[in-house]
C-alpha cells in the first residue's frame, strides 16, 4: 500500500505533467498557465497547511468577473459601488486546480497579513472601511472569511506584518504610521507603540518606506529594513539593539521604489546562527516622480547582502542579468533565491511601471560573488503592479496578479488587468533531474513535532545517493503582496545519523529547533534535498 505521503506525491506529479496547458522549452525551468480566468486579480497571496491559497484584491475595483454565490452582495458606503454582488477573494485548491469565490466585508486594499500557529490567517488593515478591521480565515472547504471592527488600535494600510514566538503577530508601519502593534492583544499590549526609525527614513512629500522588510532573529529581536537603512529592534523594550549602516549607493528599496528582500536560509547545525539579509532590486531616487511626469527610469541593477551577525557588518554589492523594479523574491527548498515578476524601469503604483521583466533568475546563495544568478526560461505574461507569486509543496512557483489600474481594465492599455493564474517550474524540476529527485516516505504528512525534537526521516531516490549532499529543510509559507513575502523564512536543519533502510530507501535523522525565536511555532513544508534537487513537501507543524 502507499503511504499517504507517497499517494500526494504522485498526485503532485501528475499536476505537474498535466494541469493546464503544455509548458515551455525544458531547459532552465518552465511556465503552465493554470486558469485564464480566476475573476479576480492576485493582489494578496497565502498558502495554507491544506495546500489551497488565499488570494484578494480589493473591494473598492468595482465589479470582478466572478459573482458571489447565493446571491450574497457587499454594501459599503466608503466604495465607488456602494452594493457588489462579486467577489474579491477566492480560495484555489491547488491539486485539483479549481477555485471558489470568497467574501470579504471591508475593504482590503493593500493590507497585510501572516498565518497563526493553528494555521489560521490573519489578516490586518486596509483602506477606509477596512483600515482598522482584523479578519480571519480557517482552512476548510467550506469556510469563509469572519471580520473584528476596531481589532486594530491604527488605521494600517501598507503596514507590515510577522508572527512572534509566542504565537502573536507584529504589524509595523503603514501610511503615515510610524509606530506598531500586536494582535491579538493583552493589557500590555491595547496601546500603539512608536518606532522613530519609521519616521526617520520618511522621505519629506512621499513615504519611501512603505511594507518595511521586517524579519525574526535567532536572539528575539526583529531586523527591520526600511528605505535604504536597518536596524535591529528590541520590541519588548520598544528599543534599537544596533544600527545598521545605510547601503552604500544610497538608493530607495521600499515601495513605491519597490525592491525586495529575504533572510538567507538559517543553518541551525551550530550554537550560533550567522544570519545574512539579501535586498534586491528597487527605483532610483526621484523615479516615482519622475513617472508620475511620464519619464521612466531605469530601474536599481543591484543586490546588496549584509552578515548582519557579523561584528562589522557591511552591505556588499551585486549585479543581477536586468534592472528590476517590484520584483518577488522567494526562498526555495534547496536554499537558493527566487527572482520573478516586475518591470525595469519606472516605479511601483498607477500606470507608472514598464518594461516587463519576464525572465525569473535563480540567486545561488552559496557561489562566489559573480556567479550567483542564473536566468530561467520567460513567462509571456506581463507582471507589474499588483503581481505576486508563492511557492508551492511541491516545487513549483504559482504566479497571479498584476493590475496597474485603479479598476479593473481590461482593452486601451499598456498592461491589462491579468486574471491568469500560471505556474513556474525552477530548473531543479527539469525533467533530467528526476534520478536525483527524493521522495519523503516518512514522517506523515500533518505530523505534529516539538521544539526541540530528534525526527527521522524516511526517503527514496531513483539514482545513486550522495550522503553528504543530502539536507532537511523547513519553510515557513509566506504572505506575498506588494513584491514582499511577510513571515518567510527557510531552517536547514541540524543532520545526525544516515542509514541504508532496503533497496533504494533510506533514512536521515534531524533535530528540529528548539527556540520559537528561530521556529516559531505553526505550519511549516518540510523538503529533504539531494544535490540541490528537492523532494515534494510534507506538511509539518511544530509546537
Amino acid at each position: 500500500m502507499y503511504t499517504h505521503s507517497i499517494i500526494l506525491s504522485l498526485i503532485f506529479a501528475n499536476l505537474l505533467l498535466f494541469s493546464g496547458l503544455p509548458p515551455t522549452a525544458a531547459a532552465g525551468g518552465s511556465w503552465r498557465l493554470l486558469q485564464r480566468n480566476v475573476g479576480i486579480s492576485a493582489m494578496h497571496m497565502q498558502l495554507l497547511q491544506n495546500d489551497r491559497v488565499v488570494m484578494y484584491d480589493r473591494t473598492d475595483f468595482g465589479p470582478s468577473n466572478l459573482s458571489l454565490p447565493g446571491g450574497k452582495c457587499l454594501r459599503d458606503p466608503t466604495a465607488k459601488i456602494k452594493v457588489d454582488c462579486t467577489a474579491h477573494s477566492i480560495e484555489y485548491n491547488v491539486i485539483t486546480n479549481t477555485f471558489r469565490p470568497l467574501m470579504v466585508l471591508s475593504d482590503v486594499w493593500c493590507s497585510s497579513g501572516s498565518v497563526s500557529p493553528d494555521g489560521t490567517l490573519v489578516q490586518t488593515g486596509g483602506f477606509n472601511s477596512g483600515e482598522r478591521r482584523v479578519r480571519t480565515f480557517k482552512p476548510c472547504s467550506t469556510c469563509d472569511w469572519k471580520e473584528i471592527p476596531l481589532a486594530l488600535s491604527a488605521r494600517r494600510w501598507y503596514a507590515t506584518n510577522h508572527i512572534l514566538p509566542d504565537g502573536r503577530q507584529i504589524i509595523i508601519g503603514g501610511r503615515r504610521q510610524f509606530n506598531y502593534e500586536f494582535y491579538p492583544k493583552d493589557r500590555a499590549t491595547q496601546n500603539v507603540f512608536d518606532l522613530r526609525f519609521l519616521a526617520e527614513t520618511n522621505d519629506i512629500g512621499i513615504e519611501n518606506n512603505l511594507y518595511p522588510f521586517v524579519f525574526l532573529q535567532p536572539d528575539g529581536n526583529l531586523f527591520i529594513f526600511a528605505n535604504n537603512r536597518a536596524i535591529l529592534f528590541d520590541y519588548t523594550k520598544n528599543g534599537v539593539v544596533r544600527k545598521f549602516p545605510a547601503i552604500p549607493d544610497g538608493q530607495h528599496r521600499n515601495y513605491p521604489s519597490t525592491g525586495s528582500a529575504v533572510m538567507l536560509p538559517l543553518k541551525v547545525d551550530a550554537k550560533f546562527i550567522e544570519v545574512e539579509v539579501l535586498v534586491c532590486g528597487g527605483a532610483p531616487i526621484g523615479s516615482y516622480d519622475r513617472a508620475n511626469h511620464g519619464i521612466f527610469v531605469d530601474a536599481l541593477r543591484t543586490c546588496a547582502r549584509i552578515k548582519i551577525t557579523d561584528r562589522n557588518p557591511q552591505w556588499v554589492m551585486e549585479t543581477m542579468p536586468q534592472p528590476r523594479v517590484m520584483v518577488d523574491m522567494l526562498l526555495l527548498p534547496n536554499g537558493n533565491v527566487l527572482l520573478i515578476n516586475g518591470g525595469s524601469a519606472g516605479a511601483a503604483g498607477w500606470e507608472i511601471g514598464r518594461k516587463p521583466v519576464l525572465n525569473p533568475v535563480i540567486y545561488h546563495t552559496n557561489n562566489p560573488v559573480g556567479k550567483r544568478f542564473e536566468l530561467q526560461n520567460p513567462t509571456t505574461i506581463p507582471r507589474m503592479y499588483h503581481s505576486t507569486a508563492i511557492l508551492l509543496r511541491d516545487g513549483r512557483v504559482l504566479v497571479g496578479g498584476s493590475n496597474p489600474h485603479a479598476g479593473y481594465n481590461f482593452t486601451g492599455v499598456l498592461y491589462p488587468t491579468e486574471l491568469r493564474l500560471e505556474a513556474f517550474s525552477p530548473s531543479y524540476l527539469d525533467p533530467e533531474f528526476a534520478y536525483l529527485r527524493p521522495a519523503i516516505q516518512f514522517p506523515a504528512s500533518s505530523a505534529k513535532l516539538r521544539h526541540g525534537q530528534a525526527l527521522k526521516v524516511g526517503f527514496t531516490v531513483p539514482g545513486k545517493v550522495d550522503s553528504t549532499k543530502l539536507s532537511v529543510t523547513i519553510l515557513s509559507p509566506s504572505f506575498n503582496t506588494h513584491s514582499f513575502s511577510m513571515n518567510q523564512r527557510l531552517l536547514i536543519l541540524s543532520t545526525g545519523k544516515y542509514r541504508l533502510r532496503g533497496n533504494k530507501k533510506y533514512e536521515v535523522e534531524v533535530t528540529i529547533p528548539g527556540s520559537g525565536n528561530v521556529a516559531p511555532s505553526g505550519y511549516y513544508i518540510l523538503y529533504l534535498v539531494h544535490k540541490e534537487i528537492p523532494s515534494v513537501g510534507i506538511w509539518v507543524q511544530i509546537g
